[in-house]
């Protein structure tokens, strides 16, 4: 596979980052897991299950974003690149200061919106369709999974949270804010995927 760099690099960078609020967020008590799940081994306060989610979900997510890229060849969404960012920034935004203080509405809320305001200010990247068509699809398997992880088919859930510190408003047993963690986390992989990618290229060219 050619952009294995750019795995590694989007892998490591954005799974240390979400790593150390995992594990900011489990010492305040915003979310934890039930032991009766897991295997009993831990890195810090974090079960060594976590690690394992931070290693194949970004690459299940790369997965998709490549298949996507050959089998819809065409940027479907890159007219309304802008408009869904926009969108994204004003729920992020208005969601944001209206749940803030608790602590896991208010920071997953603002990432979104710093995130989408770097985008349509600063950086404008040309993938930002591609990455709303990625995100659409990456909502199912996440969907399933994340249910699992909460409850939908377990008696009970295996990643509990604290519903002070968020909106207490759910997609079935997924709390909503899970759902903009996803796409922060999701651009962010993608963002440092496609600037190694087009690095590479640049090498290559140069050559």
């Amino acid at each position: 596979m050619r952009n294995w760099r750019a795995i590694f690099a989007s892998t490591a960078i954005v799974g240390s980052i979400f790593l150390m609020w995992d594990e900011l967020f489990t010492a305040l008590e915003v979310w934890g897991f039930n032991e009766r799940y897991l295997s009993g081994f831990y890195l810090g306060r974090l079960p060594i299950e976590e690690y394992g989610f931070f290693i194949t979900v970004p690459f299940a997510c790369l997965f998709i974003h490549e298949v996507l890229r050959y089998f819809v060849p065409r940027d479907i969404l890159f007219p309304y690149r802008h408009a869904l960012t926009w969108f994204f920034l004003i729920l992020t935004g208005v969601l944001g200061i209206y749940f803030y203080p608790r602590i896991y509405s208010s920071s997953v809320f603002f990432l979104c919106a710093l995130l989408l305001v770097l985008q349509l200010l600063i950086f404008r990247s040309n993938w930002l369709g591609r990455f709303y068509l990625t995100y659409i699809v990456c909502m199912i398997p996440f969907t399933v999974l994340n249910g699992w992880l909460t409850g939908a088919f377990t008696e009970e859930p295996i990643v509990w949270y604290n519903n002070f510190e968020n909106a207490n408003l759910r997609l079935g047993t997924i709390p909503i804010e899970d759902a903009f963690y996803q796409l922060a986390y999701l651009m962010l992989i993608v963002w440092i995927y496609e600037r190694n990618k087009l690095q590479r290229h640049s090498e290559n060219s140069i050559n």
